[in-house]
Formats: structure tokens, sequence, C-alpha cells
């Protein structure tokens, strides 16, 4: 599958996660994600968990935040630094440092939600 964040499903997600709209996002990648084969469904579950997960973190739930945020972090570390057109080592990075604020009490960073930002691949 073509990633294409510039229109479609994926591109209002996209917009709609950085506008805080979690819920929304997690909708629109869902209907993507249903229709999607390996590798790219695996891919898009752990980017609808990061939402499900902000989305739980907006309602003050953090453990449900931190549940969620390893299980997309378990499942997007094994894909390499750029796949779908997305910086998988930055957004796994910020993941990482969301579940250190988490673990250790600290209110949350900001910005609230990870970065997922489509980038091109280093050459």
């Amino acid at each position: 599958m073509k990633f294409d964040w510039t229109q479609g499903a994926l591109a209002e997600g996209l917009r709609q996660y950085e506008a805080g709209e979690f819920f929304v996002a997690h909708e629109e990648w869902e209907s993507v994600w249903l229709g999607s084969e390996e590798p790219d469904k695996t891919f898009l579950q752990g980017l609808i968990q990061v939402t499900a997960a902000f989305h739980h973190l907006q309602r003050n739930n953090r453990l449900g935040t931190a549940l969620l945020l390893q299980a997309a972090l378990h499942r997007l570390q094994r894909y390499p630094a750029h796949f779908g057109g997305v910086s998988v080592d930055l957004l796994c990075n910020d993941i990482r440092d969301r579940l250190q604020a988490l673990e250790t009490g600290d209110p949350a960073p900001q910005p609230i939600s990870v970065r997922i930002q489509p980038a091109e691949p280093s050459t």
C-alpha cells in the first residue's frame, strides 16, 4: 500500500491528530486499517493505539494511556527507521519519553502527543 499523508483518510486523521482530536483521528485511520494487509496493517494498528492512548490521557486515564503506548511501541519498534512515510525512530523515541513521564508521575509533557510526522527516508 502507498501511504499518502496529503489526502484522504490518512491526511484527515493526521490533521485531526495534530489538532488534538484523537478519537476522530483514530476513526479515520481505522477506516484505512480495516482494508490493509501486512505489514501495513500492524503499522496502522500501532498508530491507532497511539491516538487511543492520547484520547485516554485527555480523559485523565494514565494507566490506559501507558498500556496503549506500550502496545503501540511493541508494534512500531519492529519497523525500519522510516516506514509508511513516517519517521518511526522519532515516533518511538517520543513514545518512550511519554512512557517515562507517565512512570515518574510527571505532568503530561508538551506537546501532549507524540510526533507522527511524514518524513522522507534518508539516503
